[in-house]
C-alpha cells in the first residue's frame, strides 16, 4: 500500500517562498511509470493541479502557475518537494500530494492547510 505524507509551515507570509515536501512509503518514486503531483484546494474552490514530477525527474507545470512553480525531489529519502515563490493571500489552501501509478493505483496525501497571511 503506498502512502503519502506532506509536512511543512502552515502559515506563509507574502512575498515568501512556499515549501512542502512528500514524503512517500510503499513503492520508489523512481518506479517506472509514476507520476507524482501537487494538487491544492482554496477555500470554497474547487481541486487545482500544481504539476509534477515523473519517475524520470521530467516536471510539468500548470500554465497558470508555472513561473512561480518548482517541483524535485529526493531519492534518497523517496521524497518530492513543493516550492511556490511569491505567495499571496489567494493560494491559501489545502494543498496534497497525489500518485498516478497507472495500473498500480492512484493515492492522495491526507492534506496539509498552508495559510499566507501576515
Amino acid at each position: 500500500q503506498v502512502q503519502l505524507q506532506e509536512s511543512g509551515p502552515g502559515l506563509v507570509k507574502p512575498s515568501q517562498t512556499l515549501s512542502l515536501t512528500c514524503t512517500v512509503s510503499g513503492d520508489s518514486i523512481t518506479t517506472n511509470g509514476g507520476f507524482w503531483s501537487w494538487i491544492r484546494q482554496p477555500p470554497g474552490k474547487g481541486l487545482e493541479w500544481i504539476g509534477y514530477i515523473a519517475y524520470s525527474g521530467s516536471t510539468y507545470y500548470s500554465p497558470s502557475l508555472k513561473s512561480r512553480t518548482s517541483i524535485s525531489r529526493d531519492t534518497s529519502q523517496n521524497q518530492f518537494t513543493l516550492q511556490l515563490s511569491s505567495v499571496t493571500p489567494e493560494d491559501t489552501a489545502v494543498y496534497y500530494c497525489y500518485a498516478d501509478l497507472r495500473v498500480a493505483g492512484r493515492y492522495w496525501g491526507q492534506g496539509t492547510q498552508v495559510t499566507v497571511s501576515s
